[in-house]
Parts: C-alpha cells; sequence; structure tokens
C-alpha cells in the first residue's frame, strides 16, 4: 500500500525535523516533474532538491547553465534557395501594391516607389509636410509585406540604447543579457527622424549600411529583409537636427506624396468614414517570399547602354558647376539595384535607359548639394537631376552649361 503523500515526504527526513513538521498542518503542495505524483512539502524545503516519494527521481528539473564567456547573438535564418522568376516578381508586387492602395489614395507613383526599395533592400526617406499619409504608407507596406514591424517616434531627448537597445543584470544569475531594442525589427519606422539628435541619428548608420548591430564588441546580425522607412517635415525646423550627408546618402529612396486632389481627398474621407482602412489590412505575402523577390531582382539583366548611362549620370553629378557635392559611388549601387526592381516589378526582364531616368530623381537628388549662389536657378539637387538626363543622348551627357 502507498503511504500518504504528507507521510511520504516526512519519512526521508531527521527525527529532529520530522517532530517541527508535526506541529503544522498545513504544508505546500507539489507535482512531480517526472511522474505528476502530487505529495506535500514543508515551508523550508520549498526550492530544494530531494527525490520523489513515487518515482525517486530528483524534483527539481535540471538548469540550464551558460557558459561565463558565452555571447547572445540572434538566430537569423539562410537566405531561401528557391528564386522567384521576373513572372513572379511582378505577380506579387501588384498584390503588394493594390493592397497598399486600400490605405494610400491617389498615389501609385510613391506606393510604387517603396515596394521597389522592399525588392531592391533599400531604405526610405519620405519627406513631406505633416498629414499627408508618410506614417501610414509605412505601415500599410509592412503590413501587406507580413513582416515585423515596430516604431520609433524620434525626440530630442531619445537616446541610442532606446533604439538599439542596452544590457540589463538578470536578476536571477546576476549575468549581463541583452536586451533588444525596437530596431530589432524587419521593418522599422522612424517617425520624424530629423528630431532625434545626431548621436541618436548615428545609432542607425550601421543598421542601415551592414544590416547588423554591434554593442560591446558583439555584432548582432538583424533579421532580413530588414528595411528602415525614416519621415520628416522639411517645413519645421524648429528644434530639429538636419541629417548629415552620409545619413542622406544611405537612403535609396526620397519620396514626396504630397497633397491629394479633390476627388481623392474625398474617397479617403469615405474610406475612413467608420474605420481606418491600416486596422483591417491583410498580410499579402510573407518575409521568405520578399527574401527571394529580392534575390531574384538581382539576377534582373542590366543592358549595356543602361549601365553606360546611369554610370555617366552620377559621374555628370560630380562635375556639375551647380553643385558642391555630387553623387557617391554609393548612389551608383542604388540607382542599378533600383532599376533592377522597377523593371522586375514591370515584368519586364531586362533594364533599360528609360528605367534609369524614371527613377534618377528619387535615388539621386537628396545625395547632391547645391551651391548657394545658383539656387535661384537649381533650387534643389531634384532640378541638377532632371536637367542632366534631358541633355543626354542614351549613354552620352552633353556638359551642362557654366552657372558659376
Amino acid at each position: 500500500m502507498r503511504p500518504r503523500p504528507a507521510c511520504a515526504a516526512l519519512l526521508s527526513l531527521p527525527p529532529r525535523e520530522t517532530g517541527v513538521l508535526l506541529e503544522s498542518f498545513t504544508m505546500p503542495k507539489r507535482v512531480c516533474p517526472h511522474c505528476s505524483y502530487a505529495f506535500e512539502i514543508p515551508d523550508y524545503l520549498v526550492g530544494e532538491n530531494f527525490g520523489c516519494p513515487s518515482c525517486g527521481k530528483n524534483i527539481l528539473l535540471p538548469r540550464q547553465v551558460r557558459a561565463p564567456n558565452e555571447k547572445i547573438k540572434l538566430t537569423v535564418e539562410p537566405p531561401p534557395d528557391v528564386v522567384y522568376s521576373v513572372a513572379q516578381v511582378h505577380d506579387l508586387a501588384r498584390q503588394i501594391i493594390a493592397n497598399v492602395q486600400q490605405v494610400i489614395v491617389g498615389k501609385p507613383e510613391q506606393v510604387t516607389l517603396a515596394v521597389a526599395a522592399l525588392f531592391a533592400e533599400g531604405h526610405v526617406l519620405l519627406e513631406d509636410v505633416p498629414g499627408v499619409a508618410k506614417t501610414m504608407l509605412s505601415r500599410a507596406v509592412a503590413q501587406s509585406a507580413g513582416c515585423s514591424f515596430k516604431r520609433i517616434q524620434c525626440t530630442p531627448d531619445l537616446q541610442p540604447e532606446h533604439v538599439i537597445g542596452d544590457f540589463i543584470i538578470d536578476p536571477t544569475t546576476g549575468k549581463k543579457e541583452m536586451r533588444f531594442g525596437p530596431l530589432f525589427s524587419q521593418m522599422v519606422l522612424v517617425d520624424e527622424i530629423n528630431r532625434a539628435s545626431p548621436r541618436t541619428q548615428a545609432a542607425l548608420l550601421e543598421a542601415m549600411g551592414e544590416g547588423s548591430v554591434t554593442m560591446d564588441r558583439v555584432s548582432y546580425r538583424l533579421e532580413r529583409p530588414f528595411m528602415v522607412l525614416a519621415t520628416q517635415n522639411p517645413i519645421d525646423q524648429e528644434g530639429t537636427f538636419r541629417l548629415p550627408e552620409a545619413q542622406m546618402d544611405r537612403f535609396l529612396f526620397r519620396i514626396s506624396l504630397g497633397y491629394p486632389d479633390e476627388a481623392q481627398e474625398r474617397e479617403m474621407c469615405f474610406r475612413a468614414q467608420k474605420q481606418h482602412p491600416i486596422e483591417t489590412l491583410k498580410a499579402i505575402t510573407s518575409g521568405d517570399e520578399i527574401l527571394k523577390c529580392q534575390k531574384a531582382v538581382r539576377n534582373v539583366a542590366v543592358g549595356p547602354d543602361a549601365s553606360d548611362f546611369l554610370i555617366a549620370v552620377t559621374r555628370a553629378t560630380r562635375s556639375h558647376p551647380a553643385l558642391r557635392l555630387g553623387a557617391s559611388p554609393r548612389g551608383s549601387l542604388g540607382l542599378f539595384h533600383a532599376a533592377q526592381a522597377l523593371a522586375a516589378i514591370r515584368n519586364e526582364p531586362l533594364v533599360t535607359v528609360e528605367h534609369v531616368k524614371e527613377i534618377a530623381v528619387p535615388v539621386l537628388a537628396h545625395r547632391l548639394l547645391v551651391r548657394r549662389e545658383v539656387q535661384s536657378d537649381y533650387p534643389d539637387g531634384a532640378a541638377v537631376i532632371r536637367e542632366i538626363v534631358a541633355h543626354s543622348k542614351t549613354a552620352t551627357l552633353v556638359p551642362a552649361a557654366d552657372h558659376a
């Protein structure tokens, strides 16, 4: 006959301790993790390890022990081996664009550029006045892509550890543990990025450039696909910090949405009458499929005319008399990959000169610095790019007039 649970726990105790326990009539109950046998133990044995009265095995499961010098690293899945065709990329892009347009009314070019940046593994700077759906565009693209999404609201007191994370002390082990910040997400919205201090802005440089974050001499690889969508208001500059050229150069596109026309604004109001469309927006694809599209985009052929033309356009900005800073080689790479993504989205297996001309302004304009003395003729870098492209003949560029 099996002894009563309380007596079974007392049989293995010394006589002195048994006498003390008999004075108490209520003892905590425990369940053996091995055989699920329930029994009672005294208070002072809580947390101690001893054999189960039924199966004899220790009631405490072995604790996972980590070596003192072992580093905690994120596990990142390798890119998939399956590569999509251009037709598959086109079909998926068409579905994503249509899904995003349930939220964003009347901006097909801007939505297409945002999807092209995702497929080209680039980042997007949304620069426009408040209230024109910059944040909604970011959320809609992330939800449609089925990727994890985090938002960082920038303020002057935002610190780098609020973005990339920090080390904390584990109260159970007394060791440092990494607490990952919102930057560890597949798609990150950095809202009003120019309101963050330069120190916090610099925390994004490595993540945007290399797709990793280094802390305490340990590099953590970010999960792919990884994309940063940053917004900024070019009108209100009070309490803001201008983005440096190195930060601007890491954005593949600079996109401006602009105000909707009368019909579009009316349609927008009707759609949001009962509930905002972003609340019911469903995912069209997943991160794994986005990775396959990104790999397929890199396999799109670039014609020799298009390749020569995009290099000529980039190099022309470095010698243009109206500019004191031209496009960097990163701009040439961005123009190359963005043209591949645009061709794939349109189901065209070859990049042409027309593809390069179409995206030259959103890719290169924000990387340029115009001389102050010629800003009446060239208010921004976009005007210079339009002139260079307009004076082009296939891959040969006509030198711009001297505005010195």
